[in-house]
């Protein structure tokens, strides 16, 4: 099996982990746990480790308060966070003193435009923020690439990191992701948004959404192709939520150009290399 084929069998095998735990915590005798918050444009996921960075538990709510990686409802994002914190506790049976530590994430190029907002969120939802990180950098975290380009397509953005040797030299952050699948759907079908946010969400919907789509994923074809122009660019790794679309990396590899892979389930990638790059207080 090639380098890469055994790194997307680590990615692979901690989210289907991460899916087992969200159904059946995994209760354990420690007291240390990695928190990782994941506040998208269309879902916000808190994951939790154990000590050894393996998933326990964790929680998921779909929800409106972040927009372009904006945060637009900071009390609603407080509120979501908070409660799925509580459910995680009462999940594992531990007080809510024992997740204390948790980071964060941002779309990449944007730590200066609202980085703030997205710490106070998680620290008003009761834990302590120990680190914030660039989203397609913590989706790394899990992926493993050493060269090529990390693509996450989210609700508002496409964010495209570029590593060479393991290092990030180059990061972009452009609108199109989901929200503008959802407005295309909404207009073709008559549909309200949130109707239509529901129907593109369907498996079951993908191939007779297909071709009415296709125009915004050549849209992000185009967005990629157009910031690794000047980098060597052997493979391309799609995580966020809107890459569960089935086969947008087929129409991505063909636009592009590039090898296009994705791991089985990309919603839950970014949440979990966030998770696992907070650092409790002796880690700093």
């Amino acid at each position: 099996m090639s380098e890469t084929g055994l790194k997307y069998d680590f990615c692979d095998q901690m989210v289907a982990d991460f899916e087992a735990v969200i159904e059946n915590p995994i209760r354990s005798k420690t007291s240390k746990y990695y928190v990782g918050v994941d506040l998208g444009t269309a879902c916000v996921v808190v994951a939790v480790l154990d000590e050894n960075k393996r998933p326990v538990a964790g929680a998921y709510r779909y929800a409106d308060v972040v927009r372009d990686g904006m945060v637009v409802d900071y009390i609603g994002a407080v509120q979501i966070v908070r409660e799925l914190k509580q459910q995680i506790e009462e999940q594992l049976g531990i007080d809510d003193d024992v997740l204390i530590y948790a980071a964060g994430a941002i779309p990449p190029g944007t730590d200066g435009l609202d980085g703030g907002a997205v710490k106070n969120v998680i620290q008003g939802a009761g834990f302590e923020c120990t680190a914030m990180l660039d989203e397609a950098n913590a989706a790394n975290n899990v992926l493993q690439m050493t060269n090529g380009a990390v693509v996450d397509i989210g609700g508002g953005t496409t964010g495209i990191s570029i590593l060479q040797d393991g290092e990030v030299v180059y990061i972009a952050d452009e609108p199109t992701g989901g929200t503008h699948f959802s407005l295309v759907i909404s207009g073709a079908y008559r549909m309200s948004f949130e109707e239509a946010e529901l129907y593109k969400r369907d498996p079951k919907n993908h191939r007779e959404l297909a071709p009415v789509l296709k125009p915004v994923i050549d849209k992000v074809s185009s967005i990629i192709s157009t910031h690794i122009a000047d980098f060597k660019v052997d493979e391309l790794a799609l995580v966020g939520g809107t890459c569960c679309f089935t086969g947008i990396e087929d129409v991505i590899e063909k636009r592009t150009g590039v090898k296009t892979r994705k791991p089985a389930n990309p919603m839950f990638v970014t949440p979990l290399g966030i998770a696992m790059g907070c650092k409790h207080e002796d880690e700093l």
